[in-house]
């Protein structure tokens, strides 16, 4: 049988301001916390009741700093949690405490309505429904648990095929018409959550981003129920996916007939199949197939606070970055430039294998090339726009200036770690900004400027390290030359391989890195 709602999931842009708004102001348990299904390098947190219920989850995937989508048709554009209707005036002023701006009280077919927005501006809206209560309210926050957040009340789809929306839902999911309003048709399901179909013809249409909705899960029964609706959708125009394990539940995807995004997902093995009641959300898990491991993604992923511990402030400067804080961090401090096509936790991996106890700040390049990060514009393989090289190197160097002070960093302790493309940055900082790089390591990297200022590199440290049969080690040799020559302390080495990074860099690095701290 198929009955109400799953869960809904979402996007968003900063894994703080999230765990903040839900898990702090909303206070609503982080039941799990995983990498993500379809891709592990993305962070999906899930809140819901006290027992991670089916029924009471919003989950979210985690695109750090990626680009704003827009809520249009083929969407859902409303998100509405149920509450005690007694408690409005609770959350009204609570939202009044935490600065923040609402919209309501006001009649929604019946019921009291609080409009908020989270952080990235998804609507999200606190109803009051009496008889929709969680069987597990949370009362682990600061929210005394007769104000607590019940569970999901439902969504709002928006569609330019109302009729036809409506009659999917009806037929496969077991809504039924409730009541309209205006453009908008309120289905009930059995277990009494709601969809509420917008007619939204002559509205734009959605774009995936941060900021919207990804889909909305219904709930089955069981895996019989979901093959039941499978072959059903299948004898449609639906265009049902394969079914997914997700460990946590099974569940399958279609596009209903106005385009948005639905899912079906079982109500079991649930939330407690890897974790005690106790210990939900306590730790990250990562997919069984993750070609990436559980300890790479730790480094990678982004790190966040639960509301009350200490955390790191981001600051906003010209460069999105990231900060990896291990357990027991010894003082040091990376600041890694990756190469074209990486991003700013690609060199995590690797730096924390060198030094498992070291700070890494990854940064991205501001440059694109077909739409991934780089560093500075080339004009071929082996020929650069030697104003973009200034420009960003420049801009690099404030950067730098703005994060030495932001976040308290020694510049005379940091150790910076280029990779191709990041390494010719470097290479070209240490001429056009001196001073600023004292001590670096510069993975398969060749010059990049056509002229090159006179610049003292005296008491700067290098490590130069490429590969033999790299295309681009054959350069290798006249930058170490030119360094020297600049007054450079250069230490080299070569690796047997290309111009990939792998573990035959770690034992190089943490040699010298040794030399370099006696």
């Amino acid at each position: 049988m198929v009955s109400g709602i799953h869960h809904v999931t979402a996007v968003t842009r900063k894994v703080q301001a999230n765990v903040d708004f839900y898990a702090g102001f909303l206070g609503m348990r982080l039941v799990k916390q995983t990498a993500g299904y379809e891709d592990a390098t993305q962070l999906h947190l899930f809140y819901g009741d006290a027992a991670g219920t089916p029924g009471s989850l919003l989950t979210f995937l985690a695109w750090e700093d990626g680009a704003p989508g827009r809520a249009g048709y083929g969407q859902i554009s409303e998100i509405s949690l149920s509450i005690d209707p007694a408690s409005i005036g609770y959350w009204l002023t609570r939202a009044m405490s935490f600065g923040l701006r609402s919209e309501g009280p006001a009649d929604e077919f019946g019921e009291p309505v609080l409009r908020l927005k989270d952080p990235d501006n998804i609507i999200l809206k606190l109803a009051g429904a009496k008889k929709l209560v969680s069987p597990a309210a949370w009362d682990g926050a600061s929210i005394p648990v007769e104000h607590a957040i019940q569970r999901v009340r439902g969504a709002t789809m928006l569609t330019e095929k109302p009729a036809a929306s409506r009659s999917f839902l009806e037929s496969h999911f077991g809504y039924r018409f409730q009541a309209s309003r205006g453009t908008i048709d309120r289905l009930v399901s059995q277990s009494g959550d709601i969809i509420d179909v917008r007619d939204a013809r002559g509205f734009w249409s959605g774009a995936p981003g941060t900021g919207t909705v990804d889909h909305v899960a219904f709930r089955a029964a069981d895996e019989e129920t979901l093959l039941s609706v499978r072959k059903a959708l299948e004898a449609t125009d639906a265009s049902p996916t394969n079914m997914h394990d997700r460990k946590y539940f099974r569940s399958l995807y279609a596009r209903e007939p106005g385009g948005t995004l639905v899912e079906l997902a079982t109500d079991k093995p649930g939330m407690t199949v890897d974790e005690e009641h106790a210990a939900l959300g306590g730790k990250l898990f990562a997919p069984p197939e993750a070609i990436t491991n559980l300890h790479d993604l730790k480094v990678m992923l982004p790190q966040f606070s639960m509301p009350g511990q200490p955390r790191i402030n981001y600051r906003e400067l010209p460069f999105v970055h990231r900060f990896y804080t291990p357990p027991d961090p010894d003082g040091s401090v990376f600041v890694l430039l990756h190469g074209s096509g990486g991003n700013e936790t690609t060199l995590m991996p690797l730096l924390n294998k060198v030094a498992p106890r070291a700070t890494l700040l990854g940064v991205r390049g501001r440059a694109t090339e077909e739409g991934f990060p780089r560093w500075y514009k080339r004009i071929t393989p082996f020929s650069f726009d030697q104003n973009d090289i200034k420009t960003e190197a420049e801009a690099f160097a404030a950067f730098i200036e703005g994060a030495v002070k932001s976040y308290g960093l020694d510049p005379q302790k940091v150790v910076y770690v280029g990779y191709s493309n990041g390494a010719n940055l470097l290479n070209s900082l240490l001429y056009l900004h001196p001073n600023l790089v004292h001590k670096a390591v510069l993975l398969r990297s060749m010059p990049v400027l056509s002229d090159f200022p006179h610049a003292d590199l005296k008491g700067t440290d290098l490590l130069v390290i490429s590969g033999k049969t790299d295309a681009y080690g054959k350069y290798a040799s006249e930058l170490e030359e030119r360094l020297k020559s600049s007054g450079a302390t250069v230490d080299s080495d070569v690796i047997a391989g290309g111009h990939d990074l792998g573990d035959a860099d770690v034992p190089i690095i943490q040699k010298w890195l040794l030399q370099e701290n006696r």
